[in-house]
């Protein structure tokens, strides 16, 4: 196993390689009706349930490494971000909302990689919660269900919104934990 190479490692390579997929079939129609959108939306749903999966097994089977500590959220972020992006750029959710998902993310991503010299920091069960909504929200946003049944706008919005504010909640949480750890 070079390099931490394990199979919830690759289950994570795997859910970094399906992104440019996943993107690309977003675009290639960008109509919510079309077959691509279904199939970009099944790809996505697949991709971030494999987050559940690789962890499950990791624990398991006792085979929990650094290297999976750091790419898992990396893969989280490929997936989310894109995600994020690309219905920003399709004009189907505001730039505001992806600007501030994704700083938070970025930037304790950035913290993560730096302070990796000294120690892994796992992703805490607030940060897996937000994942989740993120997630969900995101699922929603994505799918052609509400082209068909527009009464599911709201609750998309609503749903977003709520992963807005848990995204924020989580990062306040872990500044405030890294804060009492450095005292």
């Amino acid at each position: 196993m070079a390099f931490g190479l394990n199979l919830p490692n690759s289950i994570t390579l795997l859910r970094i390689l399906l992104v440019p997929v996943f993107i690309t079939l977003l675009f290639a129609s960008p109509e919510k009706s079309g077959v691509e959108r279904w199939v970009a939306t099944a790809i996505f749903v697949i991709a971030i349930s494999t987050d559940g999966i690789d962890g499950a097994i990791a624990r398991k089977r006792n085979l929990i490494t650094n290297l999976g500590k750091l790419l898992d959220p990396i893969a989280d972020k490929a997936l989310i971000g894109g995600a994020l992006v690309s219905l920003s750029i399709l004009g189907e959710l505001s730039w505001f909302i992806t600007g501030a998902i994704l700083f938070r993310e970025f930037a304790i991503t950035i913290y993560r990689l730096v302070v990796a010299k000294r120690r892994v920091l796992a992703a805490s069960p607030g940060g897996k919660f937000k994942t989740v909504m993120q997630s969900i929200a995101i699922g929603f946003l994505l799918s052609p269900f509400d082209y068909y049944f527009p009464w599911l706008i709201p609750i998309e919005m609503v749903l977003i919104y709520f992963a807005l504010f848990v995204t924020i909640i989580t990062a306040i949480q872990y500044i405030d934990a890294e804060l009492k750890l450095r005292r």
